[in-house]
């Protein structure tokens, strides 16, 4: 490149070298900044972001207040655009029709006509259809704009300008909530009920010291719009609000609806907030159809004006409470709801907020308000009396006045310095009408300069005395409370949302519904692989296994059931039926699903029953018996119970049943003693059960003695032995105990 074509050293519009990591930081933060100030955030003292604030200012210029007629939402969303918010139309009809949403908004800011959504998640209608106006929440916010209450400053186009804030009368912030997600940082306020606020702030005038705890006595939680049951225990709820930071859990309202004749049905009548309500019942019939409510039979919406979603069980014998349980667990009829209080702090400084002091912010922005509209009236004061003052002068000169006016040519400096009046009081004067020359004029304008010189008194009286400026605001914030007030007002002012305590149901009982029940068999091989064919199968001999692995065992259960599988290191696993791979291959190794040990192997597995004792025995002739809900294992790595130390392993697992106790050696010695010589504990090594000089325990039964002893041949005979016949083996625990009789099995097992 030749130098010619190089722009020269000194061109304005030259480029040159940028360190690029300076510059993405520098662009970033701004970026950053103006999301986190001028979008997602609200600000603490009126609880609105900046899209919401221009709606209510437009709103406002538009003069849409309550009592005159509705403007198409297209004129609003376009001078909101066009004014003050530089941003496309779609994001400000948005904003300004959820104001418009009795679901959305606790307290909503914008009166809608037509078109405007519903819980179900329709879209409202086109901006060119629907109307709106402001409601009288709304002006609360806006009391006392056009008397300096705020600052203002110039729009994006610096042609008009528009309030940093606004005044705020309304506690806006807690009573309709804010959520929002900024560049690292959100924001999720959830809304409150209005009278219970302005009774904390009042609380909080009184005593500046008051704790979030007393706070707490007026503010007993969220209020949403949709209502719902709150199931969050008070500590944690006031770790919350001490912090800023926490979550209620949020529950449906559901009644039960007798039908006679012993059948009922689930009748939802308010959701979680936040929530549509098709997509909500979609996800339920999708679960019914998944078979992962086994309790459900089906669901139906006959919401109208009201909700109404009905849940029908499967069968009578359901337990309602064990139904909505299982709902809660599985589908948003149960949300959490973040709190996160993440605002702009004096409209400038991010932070997370207690409670209390979003309540001392929002009342000292009111107190400045106060003053500010004060300091206005003030100086309206201060010129209206020197006006009056003009006026009376006049009066008392009247005669006079007219002659200057009538004989001078320019009359305004010579009556200023005749009557030492003021340019204002002179130009007052000089625009006065001819029929305000009259007696009457006079005593009226008397009486309103009296009037006003009292106000004035009290004004600065109020400008200098803290005090009276708190109790001006105590004064404000309980006439707000007036309009919300539960009893003057229920349909407004009445608390949606109850509080209430989760079921008293247990885990297990909810696990167990959400179970659908069928009939599997239990195939277990002898190299650990487990799975569960469909049915209770009656031959075990079709079963098919991997080439040089046979059958361990096989027994029958239910996909409800819970299977225990004890191994020779003394541990138990537990394994739920319903997650065990099915019948069509060879199902899957048991290492894969439970954390067994290399070098041990599975004893035995079994179906849970609660209310069994069991009897565990080693090789070495130790054992004691467990209580069977004692061995249920909660993870992965099971639970031990027997302590065994190589080269002894545990080697039998048997249900206690009867009142003795049968062992016999692989020495085929024989020993029969009572069941209550063997101690019952929840972990250990237990005692000795049968001593030998070589080999180690054979094979170990519980029996009733009254019905004899039974043990089964390789023929498949059963021989019994009674009390008489087993005289010669009736022995104290820990002996070595004598040769079986005849007959015993050769295998050294009763079969």
């Amino acid at each position: 490149m030749g130098k010619d074509l190089l722009p020269p050293d000194s061109g304005g519009d030259s480029a040159g070298p940028v360190d690029l990591k300076k510059a993405l930081e520098e662009r970033y933060l701004a970026y950053a900044l103006s999301t986190i100030m001028h979008r997602a955030l609200p600000d603490v003292r009126d609880g609105l972001k900046p899209v919401h604030r221009r709606i209510m200012h437009t709103m406002r210029l538009l003069r849409l207040n309550p009592d005159q007629g509705f403007a198409k939402c297209a004129r609003i969303v376009g001078d909101v655009m066009g004014k003050f918010h530089p941003h496309g139309d779609q994001s400000i009809y948005d904003a300004l029709v959820r104001l418009a949403q009795p679901f959305s908004v606790r307290y909503p800011l914008v009166d809608g006509q037509g078109n405007f959504g519903n819980i179900d998640g329709d879209n409202a209608a086109a901006m060119r259809y629907t109307e709106a106006r402001m409601t009288e929440v709304a002006v609360e916010l806006l009391t006392g704009l056009n008397e300096d209450a705020v600052d203002f400053r110039v729009t994006y186009n610096e042609e008009d300008e528009e309030p940093i804030v606004l005044p705020g009368a309304f506690p806006n912030l807690l009573c309709n909530g804010s959520s929002g997600i900024a560049v690292g940082m959100a924001t999720s306020i959830p809304p409150h009920n209005a009278a219970e606020i302005c009774d904390a702030a009042l609380a909080l005038i009184d005593d500046h010291e008051v704790t979030v705890s007393k706070l707490l006595e007026f503010v007993k939680g969220p209020d949403f719009p949709t209502g719902g049951e709150i199931v969050e225990d008070a500590d944690s709820i006031r770790e919350a609000y001490e912090t800023g930071r926490g979550g209620f859990r949020l529950r449906a309202r559901w009644e039960k609806e007798d039908l006679g004749r012993g059948m009922w049905q689930a009748v939802v009548t308010e959701i979680p907030y936040g929530l549509q309500k098709s997509r909500l019942i979609e996800k339920i019939a999708e679960l019914i159809l998944a078979r992962k409510l086994p309790l459900l039979e089906d669901i139906r919406d006959e919401s109208a004006e009201d909700i109404r979603v009905v849940l029908v069980p499967k069968s009578r014998t359901v337990e309602p409470e064990l139904l909505m349980e299982s709902l809660f667990r599985l589908t948003d009829l149960e949300t959490r709801f973040p709190l996160n209080m993440n605002v702009l702090s004096r409209g400038k400084v991010p932070g997370v907020l207690s409670l209390k002091q979003v309540l001392r912010e929002w009342l000292d922005h009111r107190r400045e308000v106060l003053l500010r509209r004060s300091r206005h009236r003030l100086a309206a004061i201060e010129k209206r009396l020197e006006i009056l003052a003009g006026y009376l002068i006049a009066y008392l000169n009247i005669d006079e006045v007219i002659r200057i006016i009538r004989e001078e040519d320019e009359p305004k400096p010579v009556m200023m310095e005749r009557f030492e009046l003021t340019d204002n009081q002179a130009e007052a004067i000089l625009n006065m009408r001819l029929r305000a020359l009259r007696k009457l004029e006079e005593f009226e304008i008397r009486k309103e300069f009296e009037k006003l010189s009292d106000e004035k008194k009290q004004i600065e009286a109020l400008l200098a005395s803290e005090d009276r400026q708190w109790k001006t605001v105590r004064w404000e914030v309980a006439k707000v409370r007036q309009t919300f007030d539960p009893e003057k007002n229920p349909a407004l002012g009445r608390r949606r949302t109850t509080f209430g305590e989760a079921s008293e149901h247990d885990l297990e009982d909810v696990q167990q519904a959400m179970i659908e029940r069928e009939p599997v068999t239990i195939v277990l091989s002898e190299k650990g692989w487990l799975r569960a064919m469909k049915g209770h199968l009656s031959d075990f001999n079709s079963l098919s296994f991997k080439e040089g692995d046979s059958l361990k065992i096989a027994f029958h259960a239910q996909t409800t059931d819970k299977v225990l599988l004890f191994t020779t290191g003394g541990k138990f696993y537990t394994v739920g039926a319903d997650r065990l791979p099915g019948g069509r291959g060879h199902g899957e190794p048991v290492r894969i699903m439970v954390d067994i040990e290399s070098d041990q192997g599975i004893v035995t597995a079994f179906v849970h029953e609660a209310e069994r004792r069991l009897l565990l025995a080693s090789h070495g002739g130790n054992g004691f018996v467990v209580a069977e809900k004692d061995v249920i294992a909660n993870t992965r790595k099971g639970k031990q119970v027997m302590n065994v130390k190589a080269p002894d392993e545990a080697r039998h697992c048997v249900p206690v049943t009867g009142d003795h106790v049968a062992v016999v050696g692989e020495n085929r010695k024989l020993l029969v003693f009572p069941l209550n010589d063997v101690p019952e504990m929840a972990r250990g090594k237990g005692v000795r059960l049968q001593r030998f000089k070589d080999g180690g325990l054979g094979d170990i039964k519980t029996f009733t003695m009254a019905d004899g002893l039974t043990w089964r041949d390789s023929a498949d005979r059963v021989f019994t032995r009674s009390r008489e016949e087993l005289i010669e083996w009736l022995g104290n625990r820990a002996t070595a105990g004598r040769m079986a009789p005849k007959g015993f099995p050769r295998t050294g097992k009763f079969g």
